[in-house]
């Protein structure tokens, strides 16, 4: 049933969606824990930091201001990849047949999630945490 309702949606809307999440059911011991998740204020500051490492990227371009706005020569510029990031994105790209939009969408998320990190360059688990955010329509790739 779920297969049939995701068919329902057709790719091309799908790829203007950045985030494919599927949520798991969270189970009885997790939501009964007494340890202590991550909590708001530490998860606010990673993304104020984020958010203003992409100001300071985008300072002076009109109406950039994040990396979800990127244009794609803005994405050649601040979303290299060594030969290892390349090497599994040419994989991801292969095996799960992604389109270009979703190829530039993946890099875009892969920069945020390395922002996130405080990274300079985008790593292997920021581009392997992106493509799986694209794998809710798409069967999962060995």
């Amino acid at each position: 049933m779920v297969q049939k309702y995701r068919q329902r949606i057709s790719g091309p809307l799908l790829d203007r969606i950045d985030l494919h999440v599927e949520v798991p059911i969270v189970d009885f011991k997790a939501l009964t824990s007494t340890q202590p998740g991550e909590s708001s204020e530490s998860i606010r500051s990673r993304v104020e930091k984020a958010r203003a490492i992409q100001a300071a990227r985008f300072k002076g371009l009109k109406g950039i201001h994040t990396n979800s706005a990127m244009t794609p020569r803005l994405i050649k510029k601040h979303c290299e990849l060594d030969p290892e990031c390349s090497g599994l994105m040419e994989h991801a790209m292969g095996q799960m047949n992604f389109s270009a939009r979703a190829h530039d969408r993946i890099l875009k998320v892969a920069r945020t999630l390395a922002d996130l990190k405080e990274a300079d360059k985008i790593d292997a688990d920021s581009i392997l945490e992106a493509v799986n955010y694209r794998t809710l329509d798409r069967n999962l790739w060995s």
